[in-house]
Formats: C-alpha cells, sequence, structure tokens
C-alpha cells in the first residue's frame, strides 16, 4: 500500500469554489471505489485549479512530460517569487522536489507532510499520469468548462471535482488497483531535491508541454492557452443548420456526407455552420470559407462535416499544377465530322479544334495565338498592350488574363454559332458540365482542394465573377450560369507541402472566413486514432502520438520540409504494428520513412524522437 497521508490530508480548508460548502462528503463514487461517498481534497482541487489556470493563461506555472516523466512548476501563493518544481516517475513513484526562488535562484527542500507543504505541487506533476483514465478526464474536462464560465453550475462543479478526489486517492492508495500509480514518500515527508545541476544541464526539460509556460526547467515561449473541451454531438450537428428548407432528389440526398462515429466535429466546422446560416438572406451571405492548415489535421474531413451540418451534397474538384481554367468550367466536344456553322472560316477552325483533341482553353488560345500563362507572369505589360493597343506599365497578369479569357469565351460562342443550315446537316456538339458548376449551379457544398498547387496564379482569378455571391459566367456554350444562393465553396489548402505557393490575394479577398486548422491535441489524436484503427491499448497509442509530434517538432526546427507527419502516418503505423507486432519497425516504414527522404535527418529521428520511446527490438511476428 502506498502511504498516502501526505497527499491526502482531508484536515485542511477547502480553496475555492468549495470554501463555502458545508460538507466535503459528496454523494459520488469514482469506478475504482466501493460505493462509499467520496470526499473533496484540498491537494488535488489546489493541483487541478493551478492546472486550469496554466490551460487558460491567466496564472503562471506549467506541466510537460519526458517520457514516462512528468515535470511541473507551480506557482506558489507565498511570495511572487517562489516555485514549487517537481518530477515524477510514473513507472517507479519515485519524486524529486523543491522550493525555487526566481529572483535568487535558490533551491530549498520540499517537504510534504501535515505540518508542512500541502502537497499540490506534487499532485499537478501527476495529473498527466492521472488523466490517461477515461473517467478522470472526462471529469477534468467537465471540471475545466465550469472553470472557464466562473462554475455557472455549482453541482455539476463539486460532483466532477469529487469523482476526481476519489478516483485519485483510489489509484494511489490501492497498489492492487488496475490503475494504480506509484508514489514514494515516507511518513516524513522528505523527498529528495531537484538539484541546480539538474536545471542548469536541461536533465528535466520537457518535450511536451501540456499546459502553460515552463520559465525554470526550459523556456518553452509563450503559454498555450486551452479552449474548452466541450463536444459537439453529431446529433446537435448533423442537418442543424440548413440554408433553406428544400428537397433533394434521391440522387442529391446520398450526396450528403454521413460523418463516422469517431470524428470529434472541430470548432471551426461550427463556427462556418452558423455564419452560412445566420447571414441566409442579408445582402451579404457568408459562403466562401477557407480551411488551412498542416497535412493529416482534417480539413478535408471538415469541408465534408461542413456539408453535412449545412445539410447540403459535397463535391469536390483537386486541384494541380496543370490545372486551367477550363477544368472548372468544363469542355465542349463536337460529335461528328458533319455539318457547317455557315461560315468556311469557323468550319476550318472546328476541325482544327476536333484534331487537336477538342475545344477548350487551351486549344483555342493555341489557335488563337494567344500569349499564354507563362508569357504574362514574365511581361505583364507587354502582353496587356498587345492584347488591347494599350500601354499600361502597371498591368498585371491577373488582368491579362482576363482579357484572354474573354477573346476565347468569345470565339467559343463563334464556333457554335448554329444556323439553319448547320443545324439541319446534324452538326452537333457536347458540353462537359463539372462538379464544380453543377454544385455551384444547384446549391450544392463544392471543396477546391490545393488550389495553391497550381502553376500559373491567374487561373483561379478567372473563378472570381462566380466566388461573387451573386457571381455569374458564362460557359462555352454561351449560356449564362448564375451561382445559387445556398452554394457553398470550401477551399482547403496545405501549408506545408511543397510546391504549394501563396494564395491569390483576390481570391483570398472573397473569403468570407479563413480558419487555421491547428493541429489536434494528443488526446483528441489517440481517441481519433483508437477508433479508426480498433486499437485498444490506450497507452501505447499515447506513446505513439508523442512519436509523431516530435517528429513534427524536429521537422520543424531542423527545417525539413521534403515528407509529411500527421494523423495519416499515425494510423498506418498503428495498423502496421497489429501486422509486424513490433511498434519499433512498423515506425521504420511508416512514420520516419514519410518525414524526410534524407538519410541522415531519418537516423538522427530514430536516435533523438523514436528510441527513446520504443527501444529496438529483433522481435518479429510475420503470417
Amino acid at each position: 500500500m502506498s502511504n498516502v497521508t501526505n497527499l491526502f490530508n482531508y484536515s485542511r480548508t477547502l480553496p475555492e469554489p468549495f470554501d463555502t460548502l458545508k460538507s466535503k462528503k459528496v454523494k459520488v463514487s469514482s469506478k475504482y471505489g466501493d460505493g462509499t461517498q467520496s470526499t473533496l481534497c484540498a491537494t488535488v482541487i489546489k493541483a487541478v485549479n493551478a492546472a486550469c489556470k496554466c490551460m487558460n493563461g491567466s496564472d503562471l506555472g506549467a506541466i510537460g512530460t519526458i517520457d514516462h516523466r512528468a515535470v511541473a512548476e507551480y506557482k506558489s501563493s507565498n511570495s511572487p517569487d517562489e516555485y514549487h518544481i517537481v518530477v515524477y516517475d510514473c513507472t517507479s513513484g519515485s519524486i524529486l522536489a523543491s522550493v525555487y526562488d526566481k529572483s535568487t535562484e535558490v533551491l530549498e527542500s520540499y517537504v510534504a507532510h501535515s505540518s508542512a507543504r500541502d502537497g499540490a505541487a506534487i499532485m499537478m506533476a501527476m495529473l498527466p499520469s492521472l488523466l490517461t483514465d477515461d473517467e478522470f478526464k472526462e471529469n477534468f474536462d467537465t471540471y475545466y468548462d465550469q472553470f472557464l464560465s466562473g462554475f455557472s453550475d455549482i453541482t455539476l462543479t463539486t460532483n466532477s471535482m469529487a469523482y476526481m478526489c476519489d478516483n485519485a486517492y483510489r489509484r494511489i492508495k490501492d497498489d492492487g488497483c488496475s490503475a494504480h500509480l506509484p508514489v514514494e514518500i515516507d511518513k516524513s515527508g522528505n523527498i529528495m531535491r531537484v538539484a541546480k545541476s539538474h536545471i542548469d544541464s536541461g536533465s528535466f526539460t520537457p518535450t511536451n508541454v501540456i499546459a502553460g509556460e515552463f520559465t525554470i526547467f526550459a523556456t518553452t515561449g509563450p503559454a498555450i492557452i486551452k479552449k474548452a473541451s466541450t463536444f459537439v454531438e453529431h446529433s446537435d450537428f448533423v442537418g442543424k443548420y440548413k440554408l433553406h428548407e428544400r428537397t433533394l432528389s434521391p440522387t442529391e440526398e446520398l450526396l450528403v456526407p454521413k460523418l463516422p462515429e469517431w470524428y470529434i466535429i472541430p470548432h471551426e466546422v461550427v463556427d462556418i455552420c452558423k455564419h452560412a446560416q445566420c447571414t441566409t438572406g442579408k445582402s451579404m451571405q457568408m459562403r466562401n470559407f477557407l480551411l488551412r492548415g498542416p497535412a493529416g489535421t482534417g480539413k478535408t474531413m471538415g469541408a465534408k462535416a461542413i456539408a453535412a451540418g449545412l445539410g447540403l451534397p459535397y463535391m469536390k474538384y483537386t486541384c494541380s499544377a496543370g490545372t486551367e481554367i477550363f477544368d472548372f468550367i468544363g469542355q465542349i466536344f463536337p460529335d461528328s465530322d458533319g455539318g457547317s456553322t455557315g461560315d468556311a472560316q469557323l468550319d476550318f477552325e472546328c476541325k482544327q479544334l476536333k484534331a487537336m483533341g477538342g475545344i477548350n482553353y487551351t486549344n483555342v488560345a493555341k489557335l488563337m495565338k494567344l500569349p499564354d500563362l507563362d508569357d504574362m507572369d514574365y511581361d505583364p505589360a507587354g502582353v496587356y498592350q498587345a492584347l488591347t493597343g494599350m500601354e499600361k506599365m502597371t498591368a498585371t497578369s491577373q488582368e491579362c488574363m482576363a482579357i484572354v479569357l474573354d477573346k476565347v469565351t468569345e470565339k467559343v460562342k463563334q464556333l457554335l454559332k448554329r444556323t439553319e443550315s448547320s443545324q439541319s446537316s446534324g452538326q452537333s456538339f457536347t458540353y462537359v458540365e463539372t462538379d464544380f458548376l453543377k454544385a455551384l449551379k444547384n446549391g450544392y457544398l463544392v471543396e477546391i482542394q490545393e488550389p495553391t498547387t497550381i502553376m500559373q496564379p491567374g487561373v483561379l482569378v478567372g473563378l472570381n465573377s462566380l466566388l461573387e455571391q451573386t457571381g455569374s459566367i458564362t460557359l462555352p456554350t454561351g449560356e449564362i450560369i448564375e451561382r445559387h444562393p445556398d452554394a457553398v465553396v470550401v477551399v482547403t489548402t496545405n501549408i506545408s507541402y511543397e510546391g504549394c505557393r501563396g494564395m491569390n490575394q483576390s481570391v483570398l479577398d472573397r473569403m468570407s472566413l479563413v480558419q487555421d486548422v491547428e493541429s489536434p491535441s494528443p488526446e483528441i489524436m489517440v481517441q481519433r486514432a483508437m477508433s479508426v484503427t480498433g486499437a485498444t491499448d490506450e497507452y501505447q497509442v499515447g506513446q505513439m502520438v508523442q512519436v509523431v509530434n516530435d517528429i513534427a517538432e524536429y521537422c520543424r526546427n531542423h527545417g525539413v520540409t521534403d515528407g509529411s507527419y500527421g494523423m495519416r502516418s499515425l494510423i498506418d503505423w498503428i495498423i502496421s504494428s497489429e501486422i509486424t507486432n513490433n511498434v519499433y519497425e512498423s515506425a521504420l516504414y511508416t512514420v520516419i520513412s514519410k518525414a524526410t527522404s534524407d538519410e541522415m535527418e531519418r537516423e538522427a529521428l530514430i536516435s533523438s524522437v523514436l528510441e527513446p520511446i520504443f527501444a529496438p527490438s529483433r522481435k518479429r511476428v510475420t503470417a
């Protein structure tokens, strides 16, 4: 049995918001208890409150981890310069702690005893281990939401804290508990000190900052502000933000995305749906949105979730380096060799275009010997003068593109012009409409993926008219397409892939909201990965998440930009590990190999990131 008297001293006065309660007993019991009432403990409350203040940036202090150890800097209320610094090893239960004066850099012994320190700093360092338990984590999230709201529901606040107090007490006290956490503190409460040499050498520099800003063990920069952790239930989101009541056809119904049960709806997605719905019917409806972020952060899944929330069919177009304007608008192909437009020159041009592969932007521009996009980028002023006959030294490639598009569109109209004789002769054309245009015309949601990969910057500018709320565009057939008032455009772009360029400013200006999608928190990554793969070992998956996040940090710090890392790599790693029964070996061919093609950098990732958490093993099971 672990000695817990020095941590769970129930005679201490309870801190806010429980200081006015008449009793410390609460009629709840953790899953590790025997059904008896829980008792609120000042040590746990102070530790949790300190963590909450670190998370929302309202007070100093920090919590972090180094492999199986956790470190904490607890801001004491005794003086403005006093901190309690703690290192906790969850495998052995060993603890190092000292009282540190920041102004003098003097270290004193830390004693956890009923007549000395209350142990809140130790409990704070234990929080990363306590939070691996689903009951503790759920109640911590509930309590943190109440903390942010000023404890608006004191009953909910009290119950969630009682669960945490009882959960911590049972797991620390009972070494037979399945989730036992060892703690080595003798009856005197004396604890081995954190030495000045430990701090100076960086022995306990955290590799992962969970909350706050470290200033003693390390200098980690501005504190990370943690938002409320309340999740949006699927039942409260899907179809709840419809723009108009409309009846979809059976085919359209099939295009409305179905969200998988494991998907956690991000706040960015909810914000976009709210803005789209609340501006419906106004003079400036919000219908264009940009999701921007690193690979694997769920941008495309976010676009599908927006469609589900709005109750709209989902379509997409994936851009590439060679994407051109007619890839968005569509192409026209002559169906037969017969017929005539009534104009010998146009008939000749139609035959030429058929031989070139059809009536599209590239072929018509070549036929007319119009300047290409390379020319516009290289010498926009010269191209502008050649196209218009007017001199304009400030001309841009986008202006040139607009003129060329007008000329191409006018030529296509001429080519498709019918006379009575041409129609009777059987000459016909087929227009192939794109999903992008279908979505805008019928009021669907369309995702434009990776537009920044397009080589020529003027391509998207040609769509600016359709990005306007009341926009329209003239098709090569001469038909004028107007944008449906419910049509939503979601642009998703990566900010880390090589080959991605900056978003064109005129296109960016037409985005109603620009949301930067951050990498999900480690807890959410664990939950998503386990849901997708069916993995059951939460601790191991948590370690794998740490490796993936450490790889990302290493690559950012060392300028490694030729690979990818994130949720996809993590999921591949988990699945591969189940096949090989060797986590280390699978990492080499999933996360490490994807991170970079540079052999020396891969070796550095293996030695500095992978091996400290997963030691190499020769064991391998093959089918």
